[in-house]
């Protein structure tokens, strides 16, 4: 339910928002119960990093998602509601999760501004289960913030989550809403922290390269004798640092290095934050309209004008390379199809990246009312783009090849709102960042026709542009 009393700007009016809430009680104690506000005001324009770096703390779990190219930035802090689950069901469970919450949400707030209302945040492993005890995020994680901040075409939205219930003060309640507002608005000229420590590292890669391209001989053995079509391979690189990370700063690094990226942050409440710099997306949904990346297929930038367009030209051309995008497209509309979907395959093009480019497909599609997003995603998730074909033997020969947790990397992350609109990213060229230890991410896909060296330099390639972004 929506209800819509106040004005579009910053000096809502209390008076209405007090009665609303007051209101809002009196059902709470009519019926023995408590409900989830959603307020949602338009304030000052300000930078969602600062607000996260200013306000989050480091046992809360928090979100950070943006896309320089859209003019979006979303922060989420806090959580009010969450669930954290593992196994083969955590796609349903999370979207039971989310449905039966939104039937205890009521909203006050224009709905008609970007990013108001309600968002769940969501993030999940490769892996349905991980496999190492130790690794830091469970396999699902599903949450209500109770601090939102996001920005759309330099239009700032504060969302404040809420329980209410019989015993609540409601005074007290619009004052923490309003301190916070005056938090934020002194933030205005602030810039992320972005001071610069020297420090001294160490790199140790996870997979040295004889191991990985033993591996990609290996894997095109097994293409050759028909036992799957593609696998994807990732490399790790563990990096210890004198200081601590500057989570703030790499985030800001990235953001300015891959201004055609999604930039994502995730925080499990413990210390522990996955970020990075992803040209995937998923899926995206905007009044029921679906838009997916067919992403596979790859080539260095070049130094030149001339030597980068010889390099785009051999790319578009290159068999082994076509092949292996076709796979992704193949698997996209045919699962989107097993739902009911209608996908639509628009013009192939270049997404070019700063050192690095790829062959391009967006798939189009309807979404009916009653498919959520989360379905969709649960259908596409792994992708041939991050996994391999046939997906199922793909998966199970990077458990055998590879030697680390892959957690959330190549894995979903974004957020789901209450009219089904959504944006989740596949978290690749990505980081898991424990103090002052990062683990960096990278893979290439292996199709008849790779080349160990190769495969191995488009990996390095991938996890030096993140290591620029970290130091």
């Amino acid at each position: 339910m929506t209800v819509s009393p106040c004005r579009n700007n910053l000096f809502v009016d209390r008076k209405d928002l007090y009665q609303f809430l007051v209101a809002v009680q009196e059902n709470c104690l009519k019926n023995n119960s408590r409900q989830i506000v959603s307020i949602s005001l338009e304030i000052d324009l300000v930078d969602p990093l600062v607000v996260l770096e200013k306000l989050a703390q480091v046992n809360e779990v928090n979100f950070y998602f943006e896309n320089k190219g859209k003019g979006e930035a979303i922060a989420a802090i806090d959580p009010i509601a969450e669930l954290h689950i593992d196994g083969t069901e955590r796609f349903s469970k999370a979207e039971y999760f989310i449905k039966n919450s939104l039937k205890n949400i009521i909203s006050f707030g224009n709905k008609n501004q970007p990013f108001s209302g309600p968002h769940f945040f969501c993030y999940f492993s490769f892996f349905h289960q991980n496999y190492q005890a130790d690794y830091p995020f469970p396999s699902a994680t599903i949450f209500l913030p109770h601090w939102q901040i996001a920005v759309k075409n330099k239009r700032c939205i504060l969302v404040m989550n809420s329980i209410i219930n019989a015993s609540a003060n409601i005074s007290r309640l619009i004052q923490t809403l309003f301190n916070k507002i005056e938090t934020i608005n002194a933030l205005k000229y602030y810039s992320p922290n972005i001071d610069n420590f020297p420090a001294n590292l160490s790199k140790k890669s996870v997979t040295n390269a004889a191991q990985f391209k033993r591996a990609v001989s290996s894997a095109l053995e097994k293409i050759h004798a028909n036992h799957l079509t593609k696998i994807v391979l990732a490399d790790a690189l563990d990096i210890s640092s004198s200081n601590n990370f500057n989570l703030f700063k790499s985030l800001n690094n990235l953001r300015q290095i891959h201004p055609n990226c999604y930039i994502f942050s995730t925080s499990n409440g413990k210390g522990q934050n996955f970020i990075g710099a992803s040209p995937e997306r998923l899926i995206s949904i905007h009044e029921q309209q679906l838009i997916t990346d067919a992403l596979a297929g790859s080539a260095p930038r070049g130094k030149t004008p001339a030597e980068d367009a010889a390099n785009a030209n051999r790319l578009i051309n290159s068999q082994k390379e076509k092949h292996e995008h076709s796979l992704v497209i193949d698997f996209i509309t045919q699962r989107l199809s097993q739902i009911g979907l209608l996908p639509q395959v628009l013009p192939p093009r270049l997404r070019q990246l700063s050192n690095i480019q790829h062959l391009w497909t967006p798939i189009s599609a309807i979404v009916p009312v009653n498919v959520h997003p989360l379905k969709i995603v649960a259908q596409l998730h792994p992708t041939p783009a991050v996994a391999g074909a046939a997906r199922d033997i793909a998966c199970a020969e990077i458990r055998r090849y590879e030697n680390f947790e892959r957690g959330l990397y190549a894995a979903p992350l974004g957020w789901v709102d209450s009219e089904g609109n959504c944006e989740f990213i596949v978290g690749i060229r990505s980081a898991l960042i424990d103090g002052d230890r990062a683990r960096l991410y990278a893979g290439a896909g292996i199709v008849a026709g790779s080349d160990p060296e190769k495969e191995f330099a488009e990996v390095q390639l991938k996890l030096q542009a993140l290591l620029k972004a970290l130091v």
